[in-house]
């Protein structure tokens, strides 16, 4: 007697696990979503934030805190009338200003209106707490100084005054650049698949990243256990969707090559989930590796950015990895609609080079001559390379940080046109009491204006505190300006070597010049580990040593050509006054960490073919079927990078260029054409020192045409 079997209940309940990961991650993006909006409520955006740990300017601001209130930053208002100011200009400003004083987000004095020599301009100090919104105190300041009389232009500058401009910058990071970066996305994915559905099933896993990656953003800056400020939260929300979309590409498309080989949606998910994880694995944890790598800096803002990159990495890798699975195996063939993968069970013994004919016959080509093809692609990245040396990054001005006209910098203007530039944000020099008069004297140097010794309170005796005394140096120079960054070097030389003083100089301008000092000792640090660390994961990865030494060349070969080709884009393109120091640095971390991820992808695959059919034809194999999804990769992750120049700053614009050209190149010349070449070149001993660097190459012959199997794609 036979019995008919039935299938098993658990196979009729195996939507059960996916629908419930879809909940879950519905939960998550609708707690975590709205903290993506509340970032900007924990940044900090003024120049403490970037405050080196080790620096002269970091010792002075603590020991200013015995002399002065620093809790509260000068806004500086400034009014001109090229005819002359009158006294209305001048009772306007005084009482506009004045009526502040005392009340919530201000200090309780104001400073008198002070006449410039020329008498066509006047000068206020407006105290401005930094432990409230500084922005929106100056917001409100500004306002009210919009009523001046006709003829009158009155801005408010200073430090207050650039860090609202900062904030007001930073702003759209919330709501214009996510827009951007998801409309960029999610276009390129419908001409990617040509399907209405499947972009959003990728975009909403990105979102849900964010949504997470957020939240834990938030816990940790909002209890001071990382800094962030408006470029970290910039750079996050770009990262999250750059990497959720490269994951989610990987992904979809095994997924789709699966489907068409087996029948039932579950298993293909299973052998696609497998077959994907260990390449998107590794790839973020190079990533996250890399990004980590900014902890070894001495600023705040760099080793804050290490951390959040990472979570949003992570956060990426965990979406991609269990919500959009879910999501994809609940849709089935559907998610691919109207280009349904449909099943075939001849599929598996088909030739698939119709379907890849681009990548095969790019296959083909370097399958015949590899040596042409990696010595022209190595030429044209030297030639690109040998212009790095004018990539110009020894800092810009803070005025020419913005790349839109801003109160801060036209205010600043009209301040060095009259007064001395520097007012308002003099150099401090911290010395002890007995040497203060040759520490003054010595302090005369050229780019120097006024010396004042802070006096004590209601006498004309100097402030003594703790035995020093603090002297304000005010600068001929705009404070945020190159010129007035020698002024403090001077400074340094002149008072540093007076016997028994112990003179130190601080001060805003002195933290600018410290900041940059300590970026490009940070550059030198922190790329030899960032290359060490990632050339380490590439070994145990592909279980290699030459393999890995080589992939690592080309992505510094590439690096260096990306800054070649930017050096010229941006001086005679785009007319930048220059570079930061950081720049380099942040674009060489994401470039390696994120341009590895490619090579990743593909010798990972490579190195699973040569297993079976040798490493000749597997480099061919593996770049004739995963060509098409990396690209898509790369051009993914290009734009939404250049979604970064929404925000008008020079910084965000320079890093959305370079990593989006940087990608762009090594997504379509090195790994398509540099290392696939390289790779059948060399051969099997590519893989030296392990056992499979010494097994034969099964047919030292490699046909033009390589033989693809779908059921390894």
């Amino acid at each position: 007697m036979t019995t008919t079997a039935r299938p098993r209940p658990v196979r009729r309940l195996r939507w059960i696990l996916p629908a419930l990961l879809v909940i879950v991650w519905l939960a998550v993006g609708g707690f975590g979503g709205p903290f993506a909006g509340k970032l900007s409520s924990v940044q900090q955006n003024d120049s403490t934030s970037f405050l080196p740990a080790s620096a002269e300017a970091t010792e002075v601001s603590a020991l200013q805190k015995g002399f002065t209130d620093t809790q509260f930053v000068p806004a500086i208002v400034v009014a001109e009338r090229t005819s002359g100011i009158t006294a209305s200009d001048t009772e306007f400003l005084a009482r506009t200003a004045n009526s502040f004083a005392g009340s919530e987000g201000f200090g309780d004095e104001v400073s008198p209106p002070i006449p410039s020599a020329d008498g066509r301009a006047l000068q206020m100090f407006v105290p401005v707490d930094s432990a409230g919104e500084v922005g929106d105190s100056v917001t409100e300041l500004r306002d009210a100084l919009g009523a001046a009389p006709d003829g009158l232009t009155v801005l408010v500058t200073g430090p207050a005054g650039q860090v609202a401009d900062l904030s007001a910058a930073f702003a759209g990071i919330d709501g214009l650049l996510l827009l951007v970066a998801g409309v960029v996305v999610i276009l390129i994915l419908i001409v990617v698949y040509r399907s209405p559905i499947l972009p959003f099933a990728v975009i909403t896993s990105a979102v849900f990243a964010l949504g997470l990656s957020s939240l834990l953003v938030y816990l940790l800056a909002d209890a001071g256990v990382i800094a962030l400020n408006g470029q970290s939260q910039g750079i996050l929300f770009i990262l999250v969707f750059g990497a959720a979309t490269d994951y989610a590409l990987l992904l979809v498309s095994r997924y789709r090559e699966e489907m068409r080989i087996e029948q039932d949606k579950y298993r293909a998910m299973r052998t696609a989930w497998r077959a994907t994880l260990e390449p998107v694995a590794a790839s973020a944890g190079t990533v996250i590796a890399g990004v980590l790598c900014l902890l070894l800096s001495d600023l705040n803002s760099n080793r804050g950015l290490g951390p959040v990159a990472a979570i949003g990495i992570a956060a990426s890798f965990v979406a991609s990895m269990t919500y959009l699975p879910a999501v994809l195996v609940l849709l089935g063939r559907t998610a691919y609609w109207p280009s349904r993968p449909a099943f075939d069970a001849r599929h598996a013994e088909k030739d698939e080079a119709a379907d890849h004919k681009f990548w095969a016959a790019l296959a083909a080509r370097i399958g015949a001559h590899p040596r042409r093809f990696w010595v022209a692609s190595s030429l044209v990245l030297v030639l690109f390379a040998l212009l790095m040396p004018q990539f110009e990054a020894s800092g810009v001005a803070e005025s020419e940080t913005f790349l839109l006209e801003v109160d801060s910098v036209a205010g600043q203007q009209i301040l060095g046109d009259h007064f001395d530039a520097g007012s308002g944000s003099p150099a401090v020099i911290i010395a002890n009491e007995g040497s203060r008069e040759v520490v003054a004297d010595a302090a005369r140097v050229d780019g120097v204006g006024d010396i004042t010794v802070l006096p004590a309170p209601g006498t004309q005796d100097p402030l003594v505190v703790d035995g020093r005394v603090a002297i304000e140096a005010t600068l001929t120079d705009p404070a945020d300006s190159l010129a007035a960054e020698d002024t403090i070097v001077r400074l340094r030389d002149a008072v540093h070597p007076i016997d028994g003083a112990d003179a130190l100089v601080g001060g805003t301008t002195a933290t600018d010049l410290d900041t940059k000092t300590t970026s490009t000792r940070d550059r030198t640090l922190i790329i030899p580990v960032v290359i060490l660390v990632v050339f380490a994961i590439l070994c145990l990865l592909l279980r290699s040593l030459l393999a890995p030494l080589l992939l690592m060349g080309t992505v510094v070969l590439s690096f260096a050509a990306t800054l070649g080709i930017s050096s010229l884009v941006f001086e005679h393109i785009f007319g930048f006054p220059g570079a930061d120091p950081v720049v380099p640095l942040f674009a060489f971390v994401f470039l390696v960490a994120l341009g590895i991820d490619y090579n990743i992808f593909l010798m990972t695959r490579v190195r699973e073919e040569a297993r079976r059919i040798g490493t000749r034809r597997g480099a061919l194999r593996g770049l004739t079927v995963t060509g098409g999804v990396i690209t898509s990769a790369g051009v993914v992750l290009a734009a939404t990078f250049s979604a970064l120049a929404v925000i008008p700053l020079i910084f965000l614009a320079q890093i959305a260029f370079i990593v989006a050209f940087g990608v762009l190149l090594d997504a379509l010349l090195v790994r398509s054409l540099l290392v696939p070449a390289l790779t059948v070149d060399i051969g099997q001993k590519i893989w030296w020192p392990s056992k499979l660097a010494s097994a034969p190459e099964p047919d030292e012959n490699v046909s033009a045409e390589p033989e693809l199997d779908s059921s390894r794609t």
